[in-house]
């Protein structure tokens, strides 16, 4: 079975730190003060840019909760008009995670149309998964976000747009695919008793 390599080990470094405009509603709370409401201006998996009513001091720590992105700490490192910058405090896996949540986010709107996908989506706690491509070649992939009826992968080798692939235990057909990501949708929806963010294909 093949291994995510060198190659996407170097883009993932460099996509790592990259600013990535996204307007994301949140709140923040920073030590011994109350709770107020922020909106992203950019972010990376390092940092992140909010207008923010409060403005913190230098140095002082921070803990956003960011829809769709969840729980960041780190410090206030600059001030900026109408907000502050912090730096993100956090392990190499949750960097990794959080890269790969902001470009699915940034690429959202190309994955949305026409999916066929109504459902609530989750993204999940454990992303690594396995596909299974239609001539049985195996790669480990990273699911970003999931829903009842399909998911959006991010893959070093993309399959075809109509191919059948199992991610996981989960076959599907893949509807449309961007670089390193593609959509597919689900041959049989996921059961939705069991549907949250700890959800594996």
């Amino acid at each position: 079975m093949s291994v995510l390599g060198p190659a996407a080990g170097a883009r993932r470094e460099k996509r790592r730190y990259a600013r990535t405009k996204l307007a994301l509603l949140g709140r923040y709370i920073t030590s011994g003060r109350a709770e107020y409401p922020l909106q992203t201006v950019d972010i990376s998996a390092g940092g992140v840019a909010v207008f923010a009513p409060e403005i913190g001091d230098i140095g002082q720590s921070v803990v956003l909760y960011i829809d769709e992105l969840g729980r960041l700490e780190g410090e206030i490192v600059r001030h900026i008009e109408g907000g502050f910058a912090v730096k993100v405090n956090a392990t190499p896996a949750r960097r990794d995670r959080l890269a790969d949540q902001i470009t699915w986010l940034a690429n959202r709107a190309l994955f949305d149309k026409n999916d066929g996908r109504h459902n609530d989506r989750v993204v999940p706690a454990n992303p690594a998964s396995k596909i299974t491509f239609a001539n049985g070649h195996e790669l480990m992939v990273n699911v970003l976000e999931v829903s009842l009826s399909g998911a959006t992968i991010e893959c070093e080798i993309a399959p075809q747009e109509g191919e059948i692939v199992i991610v996981g235990a989960t076959k599907g057909r893949v509807l449309r695919v961007q670089g390193e990501f593609f959509a597919m949708e689900f041959v049989r929806l996921l059961p939705a008793a069991t549907f949250d963010e700890s959800v594996r294909l």
